[in-house]
């Protein structure tokens, strides 16, 4: 009894992980119900090595700063003890955010309204014991302040970047000689999907 039930524990094991592979090998159905997330190779692809916060600032006339997100009444936190505006890693929110404090407080006239992106190493998380085990020089934590986005006290958005990592991904690129010459003997060229091409035209493709 215990070996069939061991055989049937391994067969059912091997018969998910090649229905995944299969899945995301041939591009089918890999997005097909919730529980594919554990079948499916890119479980965990987008985890990243930077630990991200966002900041929203009003600046007055005064010259003094101003918390406008999270506003000034009870936070909405749904994993945990982080905010949901820290999960909101394209900034679509923020800016609904401190519209709706300015909206519903009393302050004194803002010039504009900046979105800034604290970033550091996740390795800074560690606790004291963890990181004195791990590494010899002491945790000296380091953040990068990086601005976002600037908008009017009418939320009209005056400038924007990418986030800090697009950044230095496209900058470790962008210095890379061998690359800046494959770029210069390549030429132009645009690809369309069939999507794309009936969201443009308007009809559907045959």
């Amino acid at each position: 009894m215990k070996r069939w039930l061991s055989h049937c524990a391994i067969g059912l094991y091997l018969s998910a992980l090649s229905a995944g592979l299969i899945s995301q090998t041939m591009n089918f159905g890999s997005a097909s119900h919730p529980i594919m997330y554990f079948f499916v190779w890119d479980m965990f692809c987008g985890w990243s090595s930077h630990e991200i916060r966002y900041h929203v600032i009003g600046e007055g006339e005064s010259g003094a700063y101003y918390q406008l997100a999270p506003g000034p009444w009870q936070t909405f936190m749904p994993y945990g003890d982080l905010d949901r505006m820290h999960y909101d890693v394209l900034g679509n929110s923020h800016r609904k955010m401190a519209m709706n404090a300015l909206a519903h407080t009393e302050h004194e006239p803002i010039r504009r309204v900046i979105m800034i992106e604290e970033v550091w190493p996740k390795k800074y998380n560690m606790s004291e014991s963890s990181w004195a085990r791990r590494y010899d020089e002491p945790k000296d934590p380091l953040s990068y302040y990086w601005q976002r986005a600037e908008m009017t006290a009418e939320g009209n958005v005056i400038s924007a970047v990418p986030e800090y990592l697009t950044y230095l991904q496209t900058s470790s690129v962008a210095d890379n000689p061998r690359l800046v010459n494959d770029l210069h003997r390549g030429r132009d060229h645009f690809v369309l999907s069939p999507v794309q091409r009936m969201a443009s035209t308007g009809r559907q493709e045959d």
